[in-house]
């Protein structure tokens, strides 16, 4: 089954492209089945870039996924057109005002790791989205940032200040092959990291959380909190290849301004020859990390969507 966007996101013409199954709204209201409905709040900058990454993961499993995109309500974006969000997002105040619930949400990672976290502008709006999502979403995925900020909320677990950034392919430990999250993963995998902070394992494992992926180089990059139905991952595997590339030009560019040293991504370029094209080792992963947690949003879900919130299962089982 395909995932559902409006035909005039963009998203829906490059994953067209690509062979992902993808299907307009006005098709999908003629199957008479109940799609899954998830959405992604989205504050990263290049919106439309990471509305393709995530888009391209969960519309590859077998299930009609009906896509969502939310925005905080007041914070205004630099980095994309007003009219594309106008068209496509949603600010969080109107979803929660409509009373609709999703069985999964995805909240992305934001470039403002240096900040404390009751620093950031729209603090008090994101925290009272976490609380939200124990009342309206089945299943939530913090990613980087957002996964950080998930976790000090409800667990008070702090996130360290690094003295580099931490920025490149590294190997990472399967923990928990059991885990449902971990089907089919190898014992060892590559994710791509691009990050300045880190959470500690252990003060996540002191908070009663699961460590599923582990690095010994980088630290924990993927954690399990069933208790408030979440998913928190460091580290973004739903990163394109040439993802880390533009961010290393990026950095290079700023750097001929401010004069700061710029290491390359380690373990990335072939041959560590940046003129090289970098190979994808963590795509298979992506997809299988992803299609596992819609696999169990959809096995644990409540078909009544009323009911969201209310029935509150474990997703271990």
């Amino acid at each position: 089954m395909p995932i559902k966007l409006p035909s005039s996101l963009p998203a829906y013409d490059v994953l067209s492209k690509e062979g992902v199954m993808v299907m307009a709204e006005d098709a999908a209201a003629r199957q008479d089945i109940r799609p899954l409905r998830l959405a992604l709040l989205n504050l990263m900058p290049k919106k439309i870039q990471t509305e393709n990454q995530f888009a391209r993961l969960i519309g590859a499993t077998p299930l009609q996924i009906e896509f969502s995109l939310i925005r905080m309500s007041e914070h205004q974006t630099r980095n994309t057109a007003p009219d594309h969000m106008e068209a496509f997002y949603r600010p969080f105040a109107d979803v929660a005002a409509s009373g609709e619930t999703f069985d999964g949400l995805i909240i992305t990672g934001a470039p403002i790791e240096h900040l404390d976290f009751d620093a950031v502008t729209y603090w008090d709006e994101l925290t009272e989205i976490f609380d939200w999502t124990q009342s309206h979403v089945h299943s939530t995925f913090g990613v980087c940032w957002g996964g950080m900020a998930m976790m000090n909320h409800f667990h008070g677990v702090k996130k360290h200040l690094l003295d580099e950034k931490l920025f490149g392919c590294y190997r990472h430990a399967n923990l928990k092959p059991e885990s449902p999250f971990l089907r089919g993963f190898s014992d060892d995998m590559v994710m791509p990291v691009s990050r300045w902070t880190e959470m500690r394992r252990a003060e996540i494992e002191a908070a009663g959380l699961s460590v599923l992926l582990d690095s010994p180089e980088v630290g924990p990059a993927l954690v399990e909190d069933p208790v408030h139905r979440a998913l928190y991952i460091f580290n973004h595997l739903e990163y394109d290849s040439d993802t880390l590339n533009e961010e290393y030009r990026r950095d290079l560019a700023g750097a001929q301004v401010d004069g700061a040293e710029i290491r390359m991504p380690v373990n990335y370029f072939p041959d560590d020859d940046p003129a090289k094209r970098p190979q994808n080792r963590w795509r298979s992963h992506a997809h299988l990390l992803y299609g596992n947690w819609i696999s169990e949003i959809y096995q644990t879900t409540p078909f009544d969507m009323a009911r969201i919130g209310l029935d509150r299962i474990d997703l271990r089982g």
